[in-house]
């Protein structure tokens, strides 16, 4: 409303009288581009420390040259990406070849649109939230079996069915935890799941399993260590983006990160009370909404981080026993659980 406001008194300088309709969709172009701006400069510093935090637990510097402490490191690699020269197999499908990259960053991008940064601060604050994400998360896998299929490789077609495999075993778990939030909540909404935790954060309710559970399924949907078999070294060279360099390469890299991103935001919206205060008092409920949910991103990016640095690689049949026999098992009981809680108790937390 703010931004509508600002756009018709701007045109009323120059004596243009604009209607509310172009004004609503100037504000909401404008605040999608300043969202998309901050997302990706974001996601540039995150990269970076991702290799810090990795190089410390190693003992080592890290990247440390371009810029004050290496700061400007992910901007030097996005440059050195985006110009150099774009191999194409001679025996791929060339169109699918570049399609592949491009439907991953897409739709790893578009994923954020329901996520709410703040109160109101939200591209789409639509009622079902929870499914547009389930959508976009199963169109997700075809960009890494598009691009493992037209290499034209048996090293990432093998490596892409076995992503397939792994992001749809690990999305069951994961939707099975959200119905239990979603019982809690009583909303599909993201916003209204926030607002229903005012009263306490479920991750410290009887959901704390299920807060486990979606952060190694997080692991798991991600491709992250210990569960990074898409890009298993010595198997799979380098997993189905053996074949890709440049751009395409860096597209594939930075729908993962949005991807990684995009669970430690949900992570912090279905258990941690998003842009929410741990209690709500002074001076902590001064702090802007915006700046506790950043927060809280970068402090569970730091556990991803941490994982990665220390956690050894599962085998596949350890993968896939943990995914099916564990906590698809777990995740089922407590759906249950959830459910009679809220029933018995419906004034306590969640009810």
């Amino acid at each position: 409303m703010a931004l509508i406001g600002f756009f018709t008194w701007l045109f009323s300088l120059v004596g243009i009288t604009l209607p509310y309709g172009w004004a609503w969709f100037l504000s909401y172009a404008v605040f999608i581009l300043i969202y998309a701006v901050v997302l990706l400069v974001m996601l540039a510093f995150i990269l970076l420390f991702d290799r810090k935090v990795w190089a410390a637990v190693q003992l080592r510097r890290g990247p440390n040259v371009v810029g004050a402490f290496g700061l400007l490191q992910s901007f030097a690699d996005f440059f050195k990406f985006a110009f150099k020269e774009v191999v194409i197999p001679s025996s791929s499908n060339k169109g699918l070849f570049l399609f592949a990259p491009l439907l991953t960053f897409t739709l790893a991008f578009i994923a954020f649109a329901v996520v709410p940064v703040a109160h109101g601060w939200v591209i789409a604050n639509i009622n079902v939230g929870v499914l547009y994400l389930f959508a976009i998360s199963s169109l997700g896998v075809y960009g890494i079996i598009m691009g493992g299929w037209a290499s034209n490789s048996k090293y990432p077609f093998l490596s892409s069915m076995r992503s397939a495999a792994q992001m749809v075993s690990y999305e069951v778990s994961i939707g099975f935890v959200m119905v239990t939030v979603l019982i809690f909540a009583g909303s599909l909404n993201l916003s209204k799941i926030v607002e229903a935790q005012r009263h306490g954060w479920y991750a410290f309710s009887i959901l704390f399993p299920m807060m486990v559970v979606f952060f190694v399924s997080a692991l798991a949907e991600t491709n992250r260590p210990p569960f990074d078999l898409v890009e298993a070294e010595s198997e799979l060279v380098a997993g189905f983006m053996v074949e890709y360099s440049s751009t395409p390469y860096l597209l594939f890299m930075i729908g993962e990160y949005f991807s990684i991103v995009l669970m430690c935001a949900l992570l912090s919206i279905l258990f941690f009370g998003g842009w929410l205060p741990p209690v709500d008092i002074w001076p902590l409920n001064a702090v802007p909404g915006v700046i506790w949910f950043i927060a809280k991103v970068w402090f569970f990016f730091f556990f991803f981080a941490m994982v990665k640095a220390f956690v050894p690689r599962y085998r596949y049949d350890q993968l896939m026993r943990l995914g099916w026999k564990v906590f698809l098992p777990l995740s089922l009981v407590w759906v249950v659980v959830a459910a009679g809680w809220v029933l018995y108790f419906p004034n306590g937390i969640g009810g």
